[in-house]
């Protein structure tokens, strides 16, 4: 990603401030993913996901291309208690953070070459949970722009390796229209 990218991140980030809640497709797993273990939050920027996660008892790594957003993950999480291992990166250019992980949540960020690097970075019996816009997206929302969007019905061919156990695709409740995939990796 070049400099200018980062800058605009960080731009975006310094104007937000502290995280919010986590996301709702993600707090809507709640009753299904794993209280312990070690999650990676892709792209996480300030955190809301990945302060979640750790709330949840997960060892949470949050890789991000933003200094101001892993600056305000760590900050909040510190002030919650919270242990949170930041790792900045550009992901469009580097490979995923070491796992094994237990859980890879990948929320509104789109590096189609990930999708190939995501099970090998999985556990055994590990969880993959990627939320993102579609084209259809664009009729009510300008962001993410065209060339950063699903193609509508996408998502599923993207997947290669693990088993899906949800994947569904429509307006959701936060006023987007969004693809979303819920993944495991075999157990054995």
């Amino acid at each position: 990603m070049p400099q200018t990218d980062r800058e605009r991140w960080n731009a975006r980030y310094g104007a937000e401030g502290a995280p919010s809640a986590p996301c709702a497709f993600l707090a809507g797993l709640e009753g299904v993913l794993p209280g312990r273990g070690r999650a990676l939050d892709v792209a996480g920027g300030a955190g809301r996901n990945a302060l979640w996660l750790a709330r949840r008892g997960l060892a949470v790594t949050l890789a991000d291309v933003s200094d101001v957003a892993l600056h305000l993950a760590s900050r909040a999480a510190g002030e919650a208690g919270l242990p949170l291992d930041t790792v900045r990166t550009d992901l469009e250019a580097e490979p995923l953070p070491a796992g094994p992980w237990d859980l890879v949540l990948c929320t509104y960020f789109l590096h189609r070459p990930l999708f190939a690097a995501f099970p090998s970075a999985l556990a055994p019996g590990g969880w993959l949970l990627f939320a993102h816009a579609t084209r259809r997206n664009l009729e009510v929302h300008a962001r993410p722009g065209p060339d950063r969007v699903l193609e509508d019905g996408e998502l599923g061919s993207l997947v290669r390796g693990l088993y899906v156990v949800r994947l569904e695709e429509g307006w959701f409740e936060e006023g987007r229209h969004e693809a979303r995939l819920v993944a495991r990796r075999a157990a054995g």
